[in-house]
């Protein structure tokens, strides 16, 4: 089992940055696939980004390729995500989860058992 905890949401205006992380809990991180989902306002759960357990694998939602970037530190335990050229239609609670690699990679919400608490991001036009 493992535990998530997001930090790095903020308030930012449009065309800016911030930068996510998801600090987790055990010795096992590397067993993990790792993907951060946001949820908007009024607007169910989506995927935005997921990277394998070595980092070498990058997967991305149509929406934010090019301007967000996924990776992780395996011996901080930890995952990021690089957000720039954010958009209003960015703004949402950002949430990091994990899934067992064994299963490989997902953009199912119902595929990833382990789950952060959310983290917000705002962004203003």
């Amino acid at each position: 089992q493992v535990q998530l905890v997001e930090s790095g949401g903020g308030l930012v205006q449009a065309g800016g940055s911030l930068r996510l992380s998801c600090a987790a809990s055990g010795r096992t991180f590397i067993s993990y696939t790792m993907g951060w989902f946001r949820r908007a306002p009024g607007k169910e759960r989506e995927f935005v980004a997921a990277v394998n357990w070595s980092g070498s694998v990058t997967y991305y939602a149509d929406s934010v390729k090019g301007r967000f970037t996924v990776s992780r530190d395996n011996a901080k335990n930890t995952v990021y995500l690089q957000m720039n050229s954010l958009k209003p239609e960015d703004t949402a609670v950002y949430y990091c989860a994990a899934r067992l690699s064994y299963y490989g990679n997902s953009y199912e919400v119902a595929d990833y058992p382990y789950w952060g608490q959310g983290t917000q991001v705002t962004v203003s036009s």
